[in-house]
């Protein structure tokens, strides 16, 4: 009696256990609830000289989808640039698309890289990738995060050995109007 009581408990944990959504899935869907809103930000660290700092911050989690969630990030009027981050093998990846208002891929783009585990639910690592160093090798010592919670989004970036830092936060409480397509982008 003692060896089926055992063995039920522990087949009724597995279960328990084995139906548990990693870190990245609830992360991935968490984002996708904020699809089709748009938020604006604010540098919370950076360059006291940055140019970012004097302009409206806006970004918009503008295409969902099973795999993919792309959210372009407005710098005042300069709409060149998305977070691109796909979902797969319960890991996140991260990648820059740059564009010129023609549409053209700018020729420092698609840099960026994939979380090396699962994460938390509420924060996400993605450590440069050899695609990123081969195309900017000062950048072989990035580091991105994206953290999220019910109030807030905010996309990070430390360059180790160095004292860049570069926090924008935005706040997931109050929307904001959607802007126009990014360049690239047809509406």
């Amino acid at each position: 009696m003692k060896k089926i009581l055992l063995a039920c408990t522990m087949l009724f944990s597995i279960l328990i256990f084995g139906q548990e959504k990693s870190g990245a899935k609830q992360f991935w869907e968490n984002l996708q609830k904020q699809c089709g809103k748009s938020f604006e930000g604010e540098i919370k660290e950076g360059a006291a000289n940055d140019t970012f700092r004097d302009k409206k911050l806006v970004m918009h989690v503008r295409n969902c989808d099973e795999n993919t969630i792309r959210i372009p990030f407005f710098v005042g009027e300069d709409k060149s640039r998305t977070w691109v981050l796909t979902y797969k093998n319960d890991r996140i990846q991260l990648k820059h698309d740059h564009r010129h208002e023609d549409g053209s891929e700018d020729k420092v783009t698609q840099y960026g890289g994939i979380a090396s585990n699962s994460g938390s639910s509420t924060l996400q690592f993605f450590p440069a990738d050899q695609q990123t160093c081969d195309l900017i090798p000062n950048a072989s010592a990035n580091v991105w995060w994206i953290t999220l919670d019910e109030t807030s989004f905010t996309y990070n970036l430390r360059r180790i050995g160095s004292d860049r830092l570069f926090t924008v936060k935005f706040d997931l409480t109050k929307t904001v109007a959607t802007p126009s397509a990014p360049w690239g982008w047809k509406d």
